[in-house]
């Protein structure tokens, strides 16, 4: 259900986002609003897998939906910022096909195997959110540019980590051995 709700927001998010692109009278409020749907529907991918792994309700489908919910909202933050002009779109389409490439590869797995998300894979998606955060919440013009900097070096990683977790993905695709049987969900 957290999954689902994560994906709902996403019209949402990039409506706040665009109209925050605007700058127009309410372009601040709509930046903020921007902020907490995101961090609202980050905090949901947190909560959503700590219950599942309290209550022992860790699915297939889980393994699979809930890493495309992520790609759902993180991507829809990196092309909105393109559009908007805050994020080089070089880094927005580098992202974006380590992130669907590797999705679409755990699907086409799925007859034979889940490559569920791993430890660096988790550790991207914190770095991507952290990035987008900071490039999200408008504290340049009060507390200097070195805000932006900031946001800068965390998106700097953040590309970084993600295209080595997709090398590390595609190994271990490679490497997998295929089960003999069908996965369950």
């Amino acid at each position: 259900m957290l999954t689902t709700v994560r994906i709902l927001l996403v019209p949402f998010f990039v409506w706040a986002l665009w109209e925050s692109g605007t700058f127009g009278e309410d372009s601040m409020q709509a930046r903020w609003i921007a902020v907490a749907i995101f961090a609202v529907a980050m905090y949901t991918d947190k909560l959503d897998g700590d219950i599942a792994r309290a209550r022992g309700l860790v699915t297939n489908f889980g393994k699979i939906a809930d890493p495309i919910a992520d790609k759902f909202l993180t991507g829809a933050a990196w092309i909105t910022m393109s559009l908007l002009g805050e994020i080089w779109w070089w880094i927005t389409i580098a992202i974006l096909v380590r992130e669907w490439g590797i999705t679409l590869m755990r699907l086409a797995m799925l007859r034979t195997r889940v490559l569920p998300a791993s430890r660096g894979g988790k550790i991207k998606t914190v770095m991507q959110t952290a990035a987008i955060l900071v490039l999200l919440i408008p504290l340049a013009e009060f507390v200097g540019t070195w805000w932006l900097w900031f946001g800068w070096a965390l998106v700097i990683a953040a590309l970084v980590v993600t295209v080595v977790t997709g090398l590390d993905y595609l190994i271990k695709a490679i490497r997998a051995p295929k089960e003999t049987s069908q996965v369950d969900d």
